[in-house]
Parts: structure tokens; C-alpha cells; sequence
């Protein structure tokens, strides 16, 4: 009974922290993926995301994994924006290109 109520529960809880890294995600030998910005462009007057997808050939969801603080409601006149980018992981390097 023991085992079962208590030690069990127990084990399983100390090996689901063993398989997990500090921030929370699971440890695969593998370092994590980071996102590199390869071509950027200033918007211009009368630019908004609708535009900017529609100039630089991206699809929404590639819009705003590379431009991760894109504010829609508020794209000024010479803002950086990001338009192609690659996605690096730790075995291999991934492209994200227009759509």
C-alpha cells in the first residue's frame, strides 16, 4: 500500500524533473533553435502588415514569428522590419522563405 500511494507517485514526479531542463523544456541533448533575421526592410508611409505581407510574398505566420514585437496597429514610418529569415537549430538550419 505504501508503494502504491506514496513511493510511486513520488518516483514518478523525480523522473518527469529529471527529463526537464530549467526553463521548462524537455531535454533532448539538443541545443534550442534560434531565429536569425537574413534581409529587413523600412516601412514606408501608408505601410501596414497587410501591405508588408503583400510586397515581400509572406504568409501572416511567417510575418510574425520574425518580427516577434510587430505591432499591426502601429507600423511608423522607417521601422526595421524583418522579411526573410532562417531558423537554426542545433543539427541543422532551416529557412524560412516568402511563401
Amino acid at each position: 500500500m505504501f508503494l502504491n500511494c506514496v513511493l510511486m507517485p513520488l518516483l514518478l514526479i523525480i523522473s518527469m524533473s529529471e527529463g526537464r531542463l530549467l526553463d521548462g523544456a524537455v531535454a533532448t541533448g539538443k541545443a534550442k533553435s534560434t531565429l536569425t533575421c537574413d534581409s529587413m526592410s523600412a516601412a514606408q508611409e501608408g505601410d501596414n502588415c497587410f501591405s508588408i505581407m503583400q510586397s515581400f510574398n509572406l504568409n501572416p505566420n511567417l510575418l510574425f514569428k520574425i518580427n516577434t514585437n510587430m505591432n499591426c496597429d502601429k507600423v511608423f514610418v522607417g521601422q526595421w522590419i524583418c522579411v526573410s529569415g532562417s531558423l537554426n537549430r542545433a543539427d541543422e538550419e532551416v529557412f524560412l522563405s516568402r511563401s
